[in-house]
């Protein structure tokens, strides 16, 4: 059994937030939890705050599940839209920012017995 978790149009970029989700890819979810607490980056909040929806949507599924035998079956970030705005630039031109964001989305399951 597993449930997912998706955190849409967050305002960091997709290549930060990999670094992050790196750490905790195929990990189990206390184990992952305790990754990111101990991160510093500041990806690491949402990913903590998705993974946890993503237990407890996995928990309500299956109310009798074990905690300890959740892993993050996948994680992965896609870029999200991109905001572009305008910085005034020497000798009247102007160079474009761009603001970008993306989507995470976690699955989590429980182990199967044959699986341990």
């Amino acid at each position: 059994m597993e449930a997912r978790a998706i955190k849409r149009h967050t305002r960091s970029s997709p290549r930060k937030m990999r670094l992050v989700v790196d750490l905790i890819r195929g990990k189990n979810a206390q184990q992952a939890l305790n990754i990111l607490q101990f991160s510093d980056k500041m990806a690491a909040s949402d990913v903590v705050l998705t993974l946890k929806s993503a237990i407890d949507n996995l928990r309500a599924k299956d109310s009798g599940i074990d905690p300890d035998s959740i892993v993050v079956k996948e994680i992965f970030v896609d870029p999200g839209p991109t905001m572009k705005r305008i910085s005034p630039a020497p000798m009247g031109r102007a160079y474009r920012i761009r603001k970008r964001s993306h989507h995470l989305t976690i699955i989590v399951s429980a182990k199967q017995e044959s699986e341990q």
